[in-house]
């Protein structure tokens, strides 16, 4: 009888428990797998801590938000880590572990691919709510994500007009718009600022200013939170960041650009501006339908590639199929939003 490990790395996202709940329950009914989930990511591996995922503990969890068995952002990979996959490779023999699924990112799954090489069999699916994985149409937990984003947008047009303000609302995207884009089209945003597309603030005064022109006195300005913008006093434009410190990965926390942004259109236009940062409401509680559908189909696929023995793959939606591909392929490769989706977003701005 084969043993499968399931992990999940990096930020938790809805579908997360779906996807879970797909790999246990087709692995163990229809190949016989016993399934256990590593508790707490990559970190799980290096400490031993899996507990099993039988029939009773996967059930119920379809709708549920967030990742039952638990995530981190452990880099066993990190400069600081000496000695962490080697752990990991042994605890993977003394549990016995057949094969592992990573859900997770590209952080997650770069770790999943240097374990593929080091002989580790190891199947991925994709997970992030900001849509920036190479190789997929989508993932899953950003239909969510642009779901939570257009009704706060919807919300906070009604308080917009009331008060003849300007609104601010900060999403979610690192490196990429997606969640910016979808939802402020979808929102019926007056101006989307996204990483992909250099900012001019001029052109934002203007845009502005030729909706209060017309009649507008009020505007929804969505801005992703990985934006570069010229700051006070400071000549090249920069991220606007929580705190300086860097997560296992390198990764600098981003926030707080709704705030600057906000401060500087009051200035330069004169006009009343709020802001709204949506933050981690976005990535927490119930899945769409379309989430838990996809995270579902992940997890079936990966079964298969277990069971035809596949691995150093991962599972991508393109179009409307699910196919493997190799992990090497999508790895440090961010997706970001082409000129197609931000072309029909800019016919509405202003």
């Amino acid at each position: 009888m084969k043993k499968i490990g399931i992990l999940t790395g990096g930020g938790d996202c809805p579908g997360l428990n779906a996807t879970i709940r797909a790999v246990a329950k087709k692995g163990r009914i229809v190949y016989g797998y016993e399934t256990y989930g590593i508790i707490g990511g990559w970190r799980g591996l290096i400490n031993g801590d899996v507990k099993e995922l039988d029939m009773d503990s996967v059930s119920g969890i379809l709708h549920r938000g967030g990742t039952i068995i638990g995530t981190s952002r452990t880099n066993p990979f990190g400069k600081d880590n000496k000695g962490d996959p080697e752990r990991i490779l042994e605890n993977i023999k003394k549990l016995n572990l057949d094969a592992v699924v990573s859900i997770g990112g590209d952080d997650t799954q770069g770790v999943a691919l240097k374990l593929f090489e080091m002989g580790v069999n190891v199947v991925g699916i994709p997970k992030t709510i900001d849509n920036d994985m190479s190789g997929t149409d989508f993932t899953f937990g950003f239909d969510t994500a642009v779901n939570i984003a257009t009704e706060a947008i919807d919300r906070l047009h009604t308080t917009a007009e009331s008060h003849n303000r300007v609104m601010v609302v900060e999403v979610m995207g690192r490196h990429a718009g997606w969640i910016a884009t979808f939802a402020g089209i979808a929102g019926g945003a007056d101006l989307i600022l996204i990483p992909e597309k250099p900012v001019d603030m001029e052109e934002v005064y203007e845009v502005l200013r030729r909706r209060h022109e017309r009649g507008k006195n009020y505007s929804i300005v969505v801005v992703a939170e990985g934006i570069k913008i010229p700051l006070e006093n400071e000549k090249s434009e920069e991220f606007v960041l929580q705190t300086e410190k860097r997560d296992p990965f390198g990764h600098v926390m981003l926030g707080g650009v709704g705030s600057v942004l906000a401060k500087m259109i009051e200035k330069g236009t004169g006009y009343e501006t709020r802001y709204t940062v949506l933050g981690h409401t976005q990535r927490g509680g119930t899945p769409t339908a379309f989430d838990r559908i996809l995270g579902t189909r992940f997890g079936i696929a990966a079964i298969e590639l277990i069971h035809k023995g596949e691995f150093g793959k991962i599972v991508v939606l393109r179009g409307n199929e699910i196919v493997p591909i190799e992990l090497k392929d999508v790895i440090g490769r961010n997706k970001t939003v082409d000129d197609y989706w931000y072309d029909i977003a800019k016919v509405f701005f202003g």
